[in-house]
């Protein structure tokens, strides 16, 4: 077969590439599609993708049963590219995290957290992998070090789907749990989120069971509805963090423009429509929104919802001057909610000494760090 669209031509640095695409980046279909217009055989786009996510090739040399002309041409055409590993931090924990540059240079951090029966119970074989959607934020959350620098640009598909395949890679571990909650806010991407979680979830993808896989938002009530309506049984977590308008809009500006009664219809409509259990994330922070009228509104929230609670003692960020509650106030805090027949815990912080914990991520590179 000759491949006249690409037969001979050479990959010149200064030549024009707007018109790659990066194969992460691809459904099944898109890529039957493409190879078609090709002229290339539909059943190759399965082949190939086999290769990338069954067997786990990180170049298109590697994928044998393609013919050598075939793979030297579509390496051209799909180039298969994954981000820089800068660092690779280890925790005391044995949590780990990843600084990657990104082809434009920009950076990115996302975190394992391995294994741990102390952590997780009976789900003690759980390794979870915190994927980023955006470099930096645009929300402003006050406790949360990944909007400090402003937000510079979303993810492309195929960098969140790489994030996945290179830190299994580089751990040897499959991941079998993944949390939209590294940076970014998840949903301001919601196409290359969507299509990502699509991938990730699918049969000649990653293959990752939807329960599995969770997507955290501040609260953008459109795009929970949209979410609400994909067919896929993704989980949702809301980042709470404030249980009267009052509180929230002090510490989440997202709050003043959707506040909370709109963002319990919309928690009401996901419920409604997926009949899974809904999360809320809840950040205690010392003075702002650890006392217990708090406790009493959210435990309201959470029962109508029958939603669990997951109250996380703030994570430290240098430059900002929040702390967290005493022990004691977290244990009184948690008693209000169970006492009123909310499922809560307190999530202890993996990562914290490598700034790796909730809310912690950021470009550290950037500062010399």
């Amino acid at each position: 077969m000759i491949f006249v669209f690409l037969m001979n031509q050479q990959a010149d640095k200064n030549s024009d590439l707007s018109s790659q695409r990066n194969l992460l980046g691809l459904s099944l279909e898109e890529l039957r599609v493409e190879l078609e217009s090709l002229h290339i055989p539909a059943y190759r786009g399965r082949q190939i993708l086999e290769w990338i996510y069954q067997k786990r090739v990180t170049s298109w040399a590697k994928m044998l049963t393609l013919p050598v002309a075939l793979r030297e041409d579509l390496e051209i055409r799909y180039p298969l590219a994954f981000p820089e590993v800068v660092t690779v931090s280890g925790s005391h924990d044995t949590t780990q995290k990843f600084l990657l540059r990104l082809s434009d240079h920009e950076m990115i951090e996302t975190v394992l957290i391995p294994a741990s029966p102390a952590l997780y119970g009976e789900d003690s074989d759980r390794r979870t992998l915190c994927v980023s959607s955006q470099v930096g934020c645009a929300y402003r959350c006050k406790f949360c070090a990944s909007g400090l620098d402003g937000f510079k640009r979303n993810l492309r598909t195929e960098e969140i789907v790489a994030q996945v395949l290179l830190v299994e890679k580089i751990s040897g571990e499959r991941i079998n749990n993944i949390v939209f909650m590294g940076m970014g806010e998840p949903f301001a991407n919601f196409d290359h989120l969507t299509r990502a979680l699509r991938i990730i979830n699918a049969p000649w993808g990653i293959h990752l069971a939807a329960r599995k896989i969770t997507v955290s938002t501040s609260g953008l009530t459109p795009r929970i509805r949209e979410f609400a309506d994909l067919p896929e049984q993704i989980r949702l977590a809301i980042s709470l963090h404030g249980a009267t308008d009052a509180v929230r809009s002090e510490i989440m500006p997202i709050n003043q423009r959707y506040p909370l009664s709109e963002l319990m219809e919309a928690c009401t409509y996901y419920v409604e429509r997926k009949k899974q259990l809904l999360t809320f994330e809840y950040i205690l922070i010392a003075g702002v929104n650890d006392q217990l009228e708090q406790a009493l509104a959210l435990a309201r929230y959470a029962k109508r919802l029958r939603a669990k609670v997951n109250l996380i003692p703030y994570n430290r960020v240098e430059g900002l001057p929040w702390d967290r509650p005493s022990q004691g106030v977290q244990r009184a805090f948690l008693a209000k909610l169970r006492e009123h027949g909310v499922a809560a815990t307190i999530r202890r912080e993996k990562g914290h000494d490598i700034d790796a914990a909730c809310g912690q991520l950021r470009r550290r590179q950037l500062y010399g760090l």
